[in-house]
């Protein structure tokens, strides 16, 4: 992956332009009211509205600027180039955690889309990382803060 490329599917990519546009319109517009009233407070010394505010404001702005740079940086996975050969960003895998002797799907997608309660999963987690390149009934090892999990793939889809 090339330094700074943020590897998105077509949904992740739509889902940060939705929220860009939000925050550049929506939320503007709500801070910029909430100043508004709070400068009709007065004295702007010890009004904690007009700083909180202020606090949104500047909040709102860099948050703005973190999803133009990763939109700028967006590498969009092709759907159609993600074979199930080979684990990779874009693959649902179902592998046999081996420690726990259970089944377990994962979704390996971009550090931008990371569900963990949907079992998605980035291909930069130590989890994600062990199954990128593995192949259908190769047994894996993932380096965890716990320590060495073991996972056995047995399916690969898109």
């Amino acid at each position: 992956m090339d330094n700074g490329e943020v590897l998105l599917t077509q949904e992740g990519y739509d889902k940060l332009e939705q929220e860009l546009e939000y925050l550049k319109t929506t939320e503007r517009r709500e801070i910029t009211e909430r100043i508004k009233v709070a400068l009709g407070y007065g004295d702007l010394s010890e009004n904690s509205e007009y700083d909180e505010a202020k606090n949104a404001q500047e909040a709102n702005e860099n948050k703005i600027a973190e999803l133009e740079i990763k939109l700028r940086h967006a590498k969009i996975i092709d759907s159609s180039e993600i074979d199930t050969k080979t684990v990779q960003v874009g693959n649902t895998v179902d592998v046999l955690d081996m420690e726990f002797d259970e089944n377990v799907t994962y979704t390996i997608v971009g550090s931008t889309e990371v569900d963990l309660e949907q079992n998605r999963i980035s291909n930069e987690s130590p989890i994600g990382s062990a199954l990128i390149g593995s192949k259908k009934g190769q047994i894996v090892e993932a380096e965890v803060p716990a320590g060495t999990l073991k996972f056995k793939v047995l399916s690969i889809k898109k």
